[in-house]
């Protein structure tokens, strides 16, 4: 090699790093036992987000009173039943939405007393034997057991004598009965800009800088206002990214009926997945919604945390399907069909057990196109949407010059022909076209691009054509 003498330089190309989200993150919406928490009122409408049981028991509290709370059906199904995570949850339930037992008689055994109800605020229990009100933490501690109930025990050495066994016990619990629709809902506070509710989707990104990909909210969303807020928000999230919704239809409605309802309440929308009716497993019940949820981020999990493959036919833990007041509802697969043709996911058991049924889009059959009636290919529109923003924010407010419009071309094709490379696409191509980027508007910093994308549809229908072929008989006078 020649010997160098003198001053040079050497120019390295260092592309700026995309920003990648991998995971599918799904935000609930709905209630926790939040007086379970260190900080109560820290925990209401609040993003939260959780990786496993222990960490949303340690933010949110847990409860198997899912009626009531019905954000541990979520952080069950998918912390303990699927093993999935990180997880998002948003609490309406508010400390304020308290009622209170005035103070009675309480039997203590061995210096022990349960209050026997859940929701119990740890700050409003008064100890008194009629005379004396006692100090919590010196006379007697406050803790909940597994079950979710405050356990009172007395001090030994404190001012309650030894061998009490009956003291009055007054004390405040939370009311999930409080809540209502429009709690879910929320909005945006005049004074404070503070959000509530489902207002709060705006916040997710901003905070956590993951981008909410499916919008959850079992308990609520089968109340037709919710639904359609639910739908709204997915759409222009920060002005900038989509989402899509799980919703449940009414199930109290049969299944008979629950079509025509589908159709007079609204479930219309491309970026809407409905399901019906509920679900048991292990003899707990389960909104559909959640299920099919967390069988759409299984799914996702399996494919690089690309959208491409419907929850359809995947697995969700149920062994049984069930109507809102928990009787039996067994869907012949006929019906389940008609179900699936009016955009509506349902579940049936096949031989290796229950799975999620249906592809269908509430557009569906409004619509025909793949592109808003197929969930996988509509979810990846969504993906590719969401993933160009994000993968490209780094060159704004870089010289619009060529370098700037080829880079940009350049790195939309690598990355889409890698989802092609994958099998994640059929297709697909980012062109920049004189005809779209006239001077004035270049002028003014604006550059436009064309994508074009083929997601590979599922395959929905598989039919054999059988023969009755004679010739084989030959085969019974064959030497």
């Amino acid at each position: 090699m020649a010997e160098f003498h003198g001053v040079k330089t050497t120019e390295v190309l260092q592309p700026k790093a995309a920003v990648v989200q991998t995971n599918t993150l799904p935000i609930y919406f709905g209630t926790a036992p939040i007086n379970q928490v260190a900080d109560p009122a820290g925990a209401v409408n609040k993003i939260i987000i959780a990786k496993n049981l222990e960490d949303f028991r340690t933010k949110l509290g847990f409860s198997y009173d899912w009626k009531s709370f019905t954000l541990c059906e979520a952080a069950h199904a998918h912390f303990v039943d699927s093993e999935q995570s990180p997880i998002a949850f948003i609490n309406v339930l508010d400390v304020t939405d308290a009622e209170v037992t005035a103070p009675a008689a309480a039997t203590f055994v061995d210096g022990i007393h349960m209050i026997d109800k859940e929701g119990v605020l740890k700050a409003t229990v008064t100890v008194a034997d009629g005379s004396t009100t006692y100090e919590h933490g010196k006379d007697y501690t406050l803790t909940f057991n597994a079950a979710g109930k405050l356990v009172i025990a007395i001090v030994s050495g404190g001012a309650i004598p030894a061998g009490t066994t009956s003291l009055q016990v007054g004390y405040s619990s939370l009311k999930p009965s409080n809540v209502t629709a429009s709690r879910i809902i929320g909005g945006t506070d005049a004074q404070t800009g503070e959000r509530s509710g489902l207002e709060l989707i705006e916040d997710v990104f901003l905070e956590t800088s993951f981008v909410p990909n499916l919008i959850v909210a079992p308990g609520w969303s089968h109340d037709p206002v919710v639904a359609a807020v639910m739908v709204a928000k997915s759409q222009n999230i920060n002005g900038l990214f989509e989402a899509h919704a799980v919703t449940d239809l009414d199930a109290s409605q049969k299944y008979v009926d629950i079509v025509k309802w589908k159709e007079d309440n609204g479930y219309t929308s491309h970026l809407q997945t409905n399901t019906y009716p509920m679900a048991t497993y292990k003899g707990r019940t389960y909104y559909m919604s959640t299920l099919v949820t967390a069988s759409m981020v299984a799914t996702d999990s399996l494919n690089e945390g690309v959208p491409v493959q419907t929850p359809s036919n995947q697995p969700i833990t149920a062994d049984g399907l069930v109507y809102a007041d928990g009787a039996p509802v067994r869907i012949p697969y006929d019906q389940a069909n008609l179900l699936n043709a009016n955009g509506i996911v349902t579940g049936i058991r096949w031989t290796d057990g229950f799975k999620a049924w249906g592809n269908r889009t509430g557009a569906y059959p409004e619509y025909k196109d793949a592109q808003r009636t197929f969930i996988p290919v509509r979810r990846m529109f969504s993906y590719i949407k969401n993933n160009l923003v994000l993968r490209h924010w780094q060159y704004v407010d870089d010289p619009l010059n060529r370098r700037l419009i080829d880079s940009v071309a350049d790195a939309a094709n690598i990355w889409i022909n890698g989802l092609v490379g994958a099998g994640y696409l059929l297709g697909g191509r980012v062109e920049f076209l004189a005809a779209d980027n006239p001077d004035d508007q270049l002028g003014n910093g604006k550059a436009v691009y064309r994508v074009y994308i083929t997601p590979p549809s599922m395959a929905q229908e598989i039919e054999f054509l059988v023969f009755y072929d004679a010739s084989y008989l030959a085969a019974l006078t064959a030497a």
